[in-house]
């Protein structure tokens, strides 16, 4: 997220992950959310999802990260550590300012870094051979930058993450990472919902209010968050939602227990707009990396 003072996202996914089971958590934190060592705390004996954040790209800073966000969430590594967006910022010492985020000191710059992704991408397969991580991850990236990293990867990424839900379907990336057999996850999975609270929504209509979703929801006798959970891991897509409500995360881990069918899926769909609400354009034309 570009913003995300958001709580940890976790949830229960049917996507084969990286070592091929089907039942798996996914907890998402990232160096930019400043709840990691919260997090940490509660989930030490799950598996975790790490991410590199835009500032320690280059190869001498990757590693420092990786072993801070480490400690913070008291493990000895990461299942899974993913490069955060294909874009490289100023990097900004932990010691003077974590997390990060997007600008510089004075709250307003941005600063870009002259890193390659390959010297980022070849840092992380080292801190697989060092033992902090055991699969690489990429996030926010289309097919060009991942065919471009299939060309000089030594380990293959294993998942990318990206914003996924009815109103962005992203089929043909979706289909891309299917045939170079690299997992998917899915965030921000209820859309508009997502960003409301960073007054970034784009004004779009709640897809839990949507007729489509709501027929569906009430044919299952289930809650329209679980209906848009269901249609993204009914098609092989791990989902990472969000919520600070007990009773939420709840249905949110028992969004399997029912099956869309197949006109269903297609119905909901069909809500495509290619409506993109996590685009780091919409603070620098710079890093318009979506165009």
């Amino acid at each position: 997220m570009i913003n995300p003072k958001m709580p940890l996202q976790v949830t229960k996914s049917s996507c084969a992950d990286v070592k091929s089971r089907r039942d798996i958590r996914l907890f998402d934190g990232a160096g930019d959310y400043g709840n990691e060592k919260e997090a940490g705390e509660g989930v030490r004996r799950a598996l975790d999802d790490g991410l590199l954040w835009n500032t320690f790209h280059a190869k001498e800073h990757v590693k420092t990260l990786a072993t801070k966000q480490l400690g913070l969430w008291g493990l000895d590594y990461f299942d899974l550590f993913l490069i955060h967006f294909p874009i490289a910022l100023k990097y900004v010492d932990p010691a003077e300012r974590y997390p990060p985020e997007w600008f510089g000191a004075d709250g307003k710059t941005v600063t870009l870094q002259d890193t390659p992704m390959q010297e980022t991408y070849h840092a992380m397969e080292e801190l697989v051979d060092a033992g902090l991580i055991k699969n690489i991850g990429i996030s926010n990236c289309q097919g060009s930058i991942i065919l471009d990293i299939l060309r000089y990867a030594r380990i293959k990424p294993q998942v990318l993450q990206v914003e996924l839900h009815p109103y962005l379907t992203q089929d043909a990336l979706v289909n891309f990472a299917k045939q170079h057999e690299i997992a998917i996850t899915a965030y921000s999975s209820f859309g508009p919902q997502s960003y409301v609270e960073l007054s970034m929504d784009q004004g779009a209509e709640s897809l839990f209010t949507h007729d489509v979703v709501a027929s569906v929801a009430k044919k299952h006798e289930k809650t329209p968050a679980q209906v848009l959970l269901r249609w993204a891991t009914q098609r092989g897509i791990a989902v990472v939602p969000k919520s600070n409500d007990h009773q939420r995360l709840t249905q949110n881990l028992d969004s399997e227990a029912f099956d869309l069918t197949p006109e269903e899926i297609k119905s909901v769909s069909a809500l495509n707009i290619n409506l993109r609400l996590n685009d780091p354009a919409d603070i620098d034309p710079r890093m318009g990396i979506f165009a």
